[in-house]
């Protein structure tokens, strides 16, 4: 099966690029993991619009684009999971494998778009891998998904926009946190500061922001600012929060900790292709080496969306749908010049609040430097001072330290501790994060059984 673009990830950015090629008359097969276009932010959009759940202008805006994908004549292929691409060869397009269902196929492209889009912010602190611990992002999923989280005690810790947003949402489905912890740094404000004038070009997203900062701080949970440390404590699951403010540690009762400290680009698949990354100083996560409307340093392949830099969601669609166009212009495509400086125009007020989101949600020094016996990688439950030792005993980089500790090698092949671990190795050389490199990541991108390996039709194996 061969298309002229593949584009992985049915994500804002994902759907405008597949809205742009195909409407260019390209083939183009969209594949996703998700049961449904949308992405994590419109998640299941579909079913809550029939259902006249929509919420605010985000909601319908979102609803609109998914409808437009839906009647651009791109193959929409949902609950697919990639997990093997090969750059292109001797003349070749990509080569791409995928299963669904059970069954395996190959996939060829001319072209190849990822628009993957973000991690959460691996957050390591005492206590992270009890159960009743999840990341806020994963609680969206479970309130968007038709779930609950009626077990109180609930708290929520972390920084950023989506706690304070999901706070609210947890509010209307009759949930109220019982306590917010916000663990930005101290000076988050005054490092921001210089950036507001030109945040203020986004004074829309700015303001929905502060609304939901007084409409909190008006009402319950109650709020605990400059919050330090944090720790889950329990036997067997959770049973209480500690935490640290100037004051000192305080202990609360609990039964669902909720965290966020931020998000950032998912590089996994873009590494495993060759991808030039760049470290990213000021929200301490490696993006991709982009050219011009998401071109890589891998000829043929574009990266778009969060995955490239994280955004926002419209930020992502308009990314998007430069990418496609970008994509098709190089399959031979004609492409409207004019189209194209619209939409960087559209895109200035949405990008200008970032600036100062970056500078505001800079991790806190004590996230990018756990101590000691803070279990790192969840996988394996290797420590950050395994990480520290193995260097001290002549690992340079995070591939030596993987050798050594097996940090990296379990199922999510480093995409939690892959962040930590080359903070973790700089910090012990004492040096830049740049130069501390990043794990090597090879195919299969996701955990797959034997069966999927040997069900690849004959004629989709490589050699």
């Amino acid at each position: 099966m061969e298309f002229d673009i593949a584009i992985v990830g049915a994500g804002p950015a994902g759907l405008g690029a597949a809205i742009e090629a195909a409407g260019l008359g390209l083939s183009v097969i969209v594949l996703d993991e998700q049961p449904a276009p949308g992405g994590q932010v419109h998640r299941a959009i579909e079913v809550r619009k029939a259902a006249g759940r929509l919420d605010g202008e985000d909601d319908r805006d979102g609803a609109a684009l998914v409808a437009a994908f839906r009647a651009s004549g791109a193959v929409h292929r949902p609950g697919v999971q990639v997990w093997w691409m090969d750059p292109p060869a001797g003349g070749a397009g990509f080569r791409l494998v995928a299963t669904q269902d059970g069954a395996s196929q190959g996939i060829a492209a001319k072209r190849v778009l990822l628009a993957v889009g973000a991690l959460e912010r691996p957050a390591p602190f005492p206590g992270w891998t009890l159960p009743g611990v999840l990341t806020v992002g994963a609680a969206q999923i479970l309130l968007k998904s038709g779930g609950n989280l009626a077990a109180a005690p609930l708290v929520i810790a972390g920084q950023g926009p989506l706690p304070l947003l999901f706070a609210s949402q947890l509010a209307k489905a009759g949930m109220v946190p019982d306590l917010i912890l916000d663990t930005a740094p101290a000076d988050a404000w005054r490092r921001a500061l210089p950036h507001l004038p030109g945040a203020l070009r986004g004074w829309r997203q700015l303001a929905r922001g502060l609304h939901l900062m007084l409409a909190l701080r008006r009402s319950p949970p109650h709020c605990v600012a400059r919050v330090r440390e944090i720790e889950a404590l329990g036997e067997h699951r959770l049973e209480a929060v500690r935490y640290r403010t100037e004051a000192g540690w305080t202990q609360v009762p609990a039964t669902i900790l909720l965290v966020h400290e931020g998000v950032i680009p998912n590089v996994h698949a873009a590494m495993s292709l060759g991808v030039e990354h760049v470290w990213d100083d000021g929200q301490a996560c490696w993006r991709p080496k982009l050219g011009v409307d998401g071109e890589t340093s891998v000829p043929g392949l574009f990266i778009a969306g969060d995955a490239a830099g994280i955004g926002g969601w419209r930020v992502a669609a308009i990314d998007g749908r430069l990418a496609g166009l970008r994509a098709a212009e190089a399959l031979g495509a004609s492409t409207d010049a004019a189209r194209r400086s619209r939409l960087r125009l559209e895109r200035r007020p949405h990008a200008a609040l970032r600036p100062f989101l970056d500078a505001l949600g800079r991790p806190r020094e004590e996230l990018l430097a756990p101590a000691d016996a803070t279990v790192v990688c969840r996988c394996e439950m290797v420590t950050a001072g395994a990480v520290r030792a193995a260097v001290q005993a002549g690992a340079t980089g995070p591939n030596e330290v993987k050798i050594r500790t097996r940090c990296g090698m379990g199922p999510c092949q480093g995409r939690l501790c892959g962040p930590s671990l080359t903070m973790l190795v700089a910090e012990a050389r004492g040096v830049p994060p740049a130069k501390a490199g990043h794990l090597r990541i090879r195919p299969p991108l996701k955990p797959v059984t034997l069966g999927d390996m040997a069900g690849i039709p004959p004629e989709d194996r490589a050699g």
